[in-house]
């Protein structure tokens, strides 16, 4: 098993930054790529940015592509998500995920292991 948690999230302005993080913990070792999703409300969960866990390979969405940066810090079983330029319609609440594969895909039924969610507001 394999638990992680989310930080980072918050209220910030259209046009500014912010970074999130989640921690794994447990069974790390099996984890074969990280990725971020976003719900926003009355929406499907939607793929963000994915990782694998080598680090060789990063994937994003069109709509946060040049804006977003993903990374992981393996030593402290740790990923982030760096949010520049942010817009009102990214908005949503961001679930850090893990899978057991290091090609799960951009769906969220490729992922094994959920955190609880933080919650970005950009204001307009």
């Amino acid at each position: 098993q394999v638990q992680l948690v989310e930080s980072g999230g918050g209220l910030v302005q259209a046009g500014g930054s912010l970074r999130l993080s989640c921690t794994a913990t447990g069974r790390t070792i099996s984890i074969g790529a990280m990725g971020w999703f976003r719900q926003a409300p009355g929406k499907e969960r939607e793929f963000v940015a994915a990782i694998r866990r080598s680090g060789e390979r990063t994937y994003y969405s069109n709509s946060v592509k040049g804006r977003f940066t993903v990374s992981a810090d393996n030593a402290k079983n740790s990923e982030y998500l760096q949010m520049n330029a942010l817009k009102p319609e990214d908005t949503a609440v961001y679930y850090c995920a893990a899978a057991l594969t290091a090609v799960p895909g951009l769906g969220p039924s490729g992922y094994d292991y959920w955190g609880q969610g933080t919650q970005v507001t950009v204001s307009s």
